[in-house]
């Protein structure tokens, strides 16, 4: 054998036109034209990844549901980190997800954000972290990436599309918007072969019928304007819902 082959034989080597392998098992998605995009076949644990929707409330959620539902009937908790408005209870009890498993964080700034999910990633106590943070940079977002390294842990950071020409550690960032009525989500950034063409995706059928999302409550879902900003949460606390 090549030293060329040797080295492209070895584990921690890939190649840009082929599937990347995943150190640890990822989680699926509930749907089946995403988990074939996405490396290991579902959601990445123990890495951050980036979601980029076209605005608040176009299905963040929705996409995330069936994983988040999977893990609260396995009696894991999940922490949500200054979410920007209300989550809206009955949407998420109808989506399977056990609101007893649901830990809210409230914080005052995007500072305040950004220490709170660097401390739950690194804590070992939460199947999956989700955060809105308003503002952060490369390096800001490298703590975050090594902080949920090693980790089986869901990491997710929801932030807006303008950041979408932005560098990031994040070996998965997605952007969603909408298409025919459905969302279409496209793969910005893998590790593994460029994905071109969006992917649509039908809103996931739950004991025989469809389930809406509207994210939050004043929230609908796919609404083409946004509220005001007087809706946002700014106290500082943890609740669960």
């Amino acid at each position: 054998m090549s030293a060329l082959a040797e080295i492209l034989a070895h584990p921690a080597i890939w190649r840009g036109s082929e599937p990347v392998a995943v150190s640890l098992p990822s989680l699926p998605s509930g749907f089946p034209a995403l988990d074939a995009v996405l490396p290991g076949g579902g959601w990445p644990t123990a890495t951050l990844t980036e979601i980029l929707p076209q605005h608040e409330g176009i299905g963040e959620l929705r996409i995330l549901g069936h994983t988040l539902s999977r893990l609260t009937d396995q009696g894991r908790f999940l922490v949500w980190i200054a979410p920007p408005y209300l989550p809206y209870a009955p949407a998420l009890r109808s989506a399977g997800i056990d609101l007893a498993r649901l830990i809210i964080v409230k914080t005052h700034s995007p500072r305040e954000t950004l220490w709170a999910t660097e401390q739950a990633l690194r804590s070992n106590a939460c199947a999956a972290v989700l955060a809105w943070p308003l503002t952060a940079n490369y390096a800001e977002l490298r703590r975050l990436q090594i902080a949920a390294e090693g980790n089986p842990v869901l990491a997710v950071l929801f932030r807006s599309p303008r950041v979408a020409r932005e560098t990031t550690p994040a070996p998965l960032r997605l952007s969603l918007a909408t298409a025919h009525g459905e969302l279409a989500v496209r793969v910005l950034k893998r590790r593994g072969a460029p994905l071109v063409n969006p992917i649509l995706l039908r809103s996931p059928a739950v004991a025989g019928r469809r389930v809406q999302w509207p994210l939050f409550a004043h929230h609908a879902v796919d609404r083409t304007r946004l509220p005001s900003p007087a809706a946002r949460i700014v106290p500082a606390s943890v609740n669960a819902v």
